[in-house]
């Protein structure tokens, strides 16, 4: 790992901090009229997903991690494990469940991302793509004259998650799902 100067500071950058691994969101040098100069920063959990703001003395010197993210296909799952493909190399790596992210939303042959600590060549974490297709595989039935501004019911899709829909849609159809909120966004076409 190398050791970076907080005078090389960039957002975006990833530091190592009380053994977890964070990102540098905000920074500002502060030479005050009296005493050192510091370093304020607003940092981001990469894991942890925590927010801190952290002071650095001015030349204080912190590790610097690169973190790499690729896509990587799911293939299936196995107990605790799921497993992963690399697109170019065809690479098979197993992943323990609690380092997947939004499990529910995760269907057999999806392409996910995988956030890889590059230095020590472990794997941080997976997640879903931001939007995905997915069958509704179980809702009750819908009526005749329901209408989108209708109401919503709840819709089992393909990876398991439970989604809101509108009442117009049926069991069998394709939709669009956020990962990142769990919300329907449309029909699939």
């Amino acid at each position: 790992m190398a050791k970076v100067s907080t005078s090389d500071f960039r957002n975006g950058m990833n530091i190592l901090q009380d053994g977890e691994i964070y990102t540098i969101t905000e920074f500002q040098h502060v030479k005050p009229g009296k005493g050192p100069a510091f370093v304020r920063t607003k940092l981001k959990g990469v894991v942890n997903e925590k927010n801190i703001e952290k002071t650095f003395r001015s030349g204080e010197n912190v590790e610097s991690i690169r973190i790499e993210t690729h896509p990587y296909q799911f293939l299936y799952r196995d107990g605790n494990m799921f497993f992963f493909m690399h697109q170019e190399t065809y690479e098979q790596i197993p992943l323990e469940a609690e380092r997947v992210e939004k499990q529910d939303f995760i269907t057999d042959g999806q392409v996910c991302t995988l956030v890889i600590d590059v230095e020590n060549e472990n794997i941080l974490y997976a997640e879903p793509p931001d939007q995905i297709e997915a069958e509704v595989v179980d809702t009750d039935p819908g009526l005749k004259g329901d209408t989108a501004q209708g109401g919503s019911k709840p819709a089992t899709i393909s990876g398991g998650a439970v989604v809101q829909v509108p009442l117009f849609i049926n069991q069998g159809e394709s939709i669009r799902v956020d990962t990142r909120t769990g919300e329907y966004l449309e029909r699939a076409k």
